[in-house]
């Protein structure tokens, strides 16, 4: 009996470890049970003073791993103060990475959406408002549009840049801050020859009138860039516009993984990368010569700017200076195929020849060659 009770009060000490250690994990995120279409998170201190000023500025994230560099530049705009992470999938991930791995912050809080009534919610747009930096997670663009667009939620996410203080979006998040936007309305996710087949057709579900954000008036947004060989439905979305909504003016800005381009209050854009990639700019320079429904797209000159980490992108005309690479897409029957600036022919996949597939350019070199459109499942979880 003796030995039995001693094991009781070992187990009993054991339990209250736990309940103790429960506790405190539970102390350092404060997380709650899921609210009206949404869950909260935090971490740090949510009442400490903001150390420094904030400041205007948008980071715009390509996906995949952080560049850390772009994050603390993001950070610093911030004043060093508290970071709010806008999500409709996932948890606590970008907050941990945020307060524990990057640090530099007071604290972090995170709102999980998964219905449009927590975009009016007033606990969520007061904790909106008190944001010194606001980040858009990854995920699935289409959720944020259904659950954010023109809702005091999105005015809040305006506001906050009107301010002068900085935002931030990766992957999906990148997806929906220019003045255009690819949605993904319909579940799927479109890939460069599904695009240039077939430009004016259903799978090409574009969005305006979201975010209204200084220096992305005329740019169209695209992440994943180079891995997943997205010049094709960049250049399909850019023709889109100029048929359908008479937007001859717009770019397109596609940002690879592992990398960041962070613009400041003047509208001057540097890259930051953890894995040498770029931010491509494309503009076209005409009409398509062939758009119509059910028919591959056709069109010349889309000329193509690398923006690397010794350049610099001003954003009021989109110039470059010291860029990585340049060259010109030709777009002929819905084939993407790139031309040199000295007006060599253009260039052919060497793996195919039967086809020749919309492929990341062979300079820069670490870029992946040309091969078939991609069917990775990252395109479902992290963006589409």
């Amino acid at each position: 009996m003796r030995v039995f009770n001693r094991c009781r009060a070992g187990l009993r000490r054991i339990a209250v470890c736990f309940a103790l250690l429960a506790t405190a994990a539970a102390a350092a995120t404060d997380d709650e049970p899921s609210r009206e279409g949404y869950r909260y998170h935090e971490i740090g201190d949510i009442a400490a003073a903001r150390p420094a000023a904030v400041r205007p500025g948008l980071m715009l994230v390509g996906g995949g791993d952080w560049p850390y560099d772009a994050f603390r530049w993001f950070i610093g705009r911030a004043g060093h103060g508290r970071i709010v992470i806008l999500r409709a999938s996932g948890s606590v991930e970008a907050q941990q990475e945020f307060f524990n791995d990057i640090g530099g912050i007071t604290a972090a809080q995170t709102l999980v959406f998964s219905d449009r009534r927590a975009a009016s919610d007033p606990r969520v747009l007061q904790i909106v408002r008190d944001a010194d930096g606001l980040f858009l997670a990854g995920g699935d663009q289409s959720n944020y549009v259904r659950y954010w667009k023109g809702t005091p939620l999105n005015a809040a996410i305006d506001a906050h840049v009107t301010q002068g203080k900085p935002l931030g979006g990766t992957s999906a998040g990148l997806a929906i801050l220019g003045a255009h936007a690819y949605g993904a309305m319909d579940g799927g996710s479109v890939v460069s020859s599904e695009a240039l087949a077939d430009p004016a057709g259903p799978a090409l579900t574009l969005v305006e009138d979201f975010l209204h954000l200084p220096h992305l008036a005329r740019v169209i947004t695209d992440s994943h860039f180079g891995k997943r060989e997205r010049q094709g439905r960049l250049i399909a979305f850019l023709a889109r516009l100029t048929q359908d909504k008479h937007r001859p003016d717009l770019v397109g800005i596609g940002v690879d993984e592992y990398t960041a381009l962070c613009i400041d209050g003047d509208g001057l854009g540097r890259v930051f990368s953890g894995s040498g990639g770029h931010a491509w700019l494309l503009q076209p320079q005409r009409a398509a010569d062939v758009y119509a429904a059910g028919k591959p797209l056709s069109l010349r000159d889309v000329r193509v700017t690398g923006i690397g980490t010794d350049s610099l992108l001003h954003l009021d005309d989109f110039r470059v200076e010291r860029p990585a690479f340049g060259f010109t897409y030709d777009v002929e029957a819905g084939t993407l195929r790139r031309r040199e600036a000295n007006g060599q022919a253009p260039a052919r996949c060497k793996d195919r020849s039967s086809a020749v597939w919309p492929g990341a350019p062979q300079m820069p070199a670490h870029l992946p060659p040309c091969r078939p459109p991609e069917s990775d499942e990252n395109d479902k979880k992290d963006t589409l």
